[in-house]
């Protein structure tokens, strides 16, 4: 015998309301297998939570298609500033520049060693450090830092801080957009268990194959366990072959 089976995707709930729904249509209430109440319910609640789930995929689409560009710039950054600190140790190592000339950018004066630059917040700190360290040189009437200059690294700077924003600002609104199915969630689960459950009791008097059969056309799912398919089938083929012999 199968097993109603009650929608666990977003997706199913969705199909299994809107099947419901649309079976309804140009239907009398008293027609319907289940109460004018719980019509009502899905004829306000599916929308809403159609529009939560089409949001929720719309921002993640979007932050999942600036990903890559976000990538790069992020590369571009961080290989920017790296080159701009490496050029400033050269300079001094041939004695262009004096050691001290680090405390500008909030370097040890004694230090080689390039900073940590592995995530996003070490880059945008790193990068503001330097720019704002080599315009302060360049106010006191200091050689600047060529090769690259500070001018090329606050370009890739400033744009990778630009779509750094945009991306925490989509995933901020995914997370929201999420959360709000999450809430809703519940609900849909509440209102598809309650039109199931009216439906099949519309249809107790019928026999188990028809009652799952009209409670199907409703959007009630049913699911056969898998050794009672292979014997409802093996059973189904015995009675096509005594049908065909007699």
């Amino acid at each position: 015998m199968p097993y109603r089976r009650l929608p666990n995707t977003d997706s199913a709930r969705l199909r299994a309301m809107q099947k419901a729904l649309t079976k309804s249509e140009n239907m009398l209430p008293m027609e319907l297998p289940y109460s004018a109440v719980t019509l009502q319910e899905l004829r306000y609640f599916l929308p809403e939570f159609k529009q939560a789930i089409m949001m929720q995929r719309d921002v993640f689409e979007r932050q999942t298609s600036k990903n890559k560009q976000h990538q790069e710039c992020f590369r571009k950054a961080r290989l920017y500033i790296s080159h701009f600190i490496q050029v400033l140790n050269f300079a001094i190592v041939r004695g262009e520049m004096k050691p001290d000339v680090r405390k500008y950018f909030n370097l040890p004066a004694d230090e080689t060693k390039l900073p940590q630059l592995n995530t996003e917040r070490d880059v945008i700190e790193w990068g503001k450090k330097l720019i704002d360290g080599e315009q302060k040189r360049l106010s006191e009437g200091m050689t600047p830092v060529m090769n690259p200059t500070i001018a090329h690294v606050k370009v890739h700077y400033e744009n990778f801080v630009r779509l750094n924003t945009q991306q925490k600002g989509l995933q901020e609104s995914n997370s929201n957009a999420l959360a709000k199915i999450s809430d809703l969630r519940g609900k849909a689960d509440r209102i598809i268990l309650n039109l199931w459950n009216e439906i099949e009791e519309h249809y107790n008097n019928e026999s188990p194959s028809v009652k799952r059969e009209k409670a199907a056309e409703y959007g009630v799912s049913y699911v056969w366990r898998k050794n009672e398919k292979a014997e409802a089938e093996a059973e189904r083929l015995e009675l096509n072959l005594f049908s065909n012999v007699e």
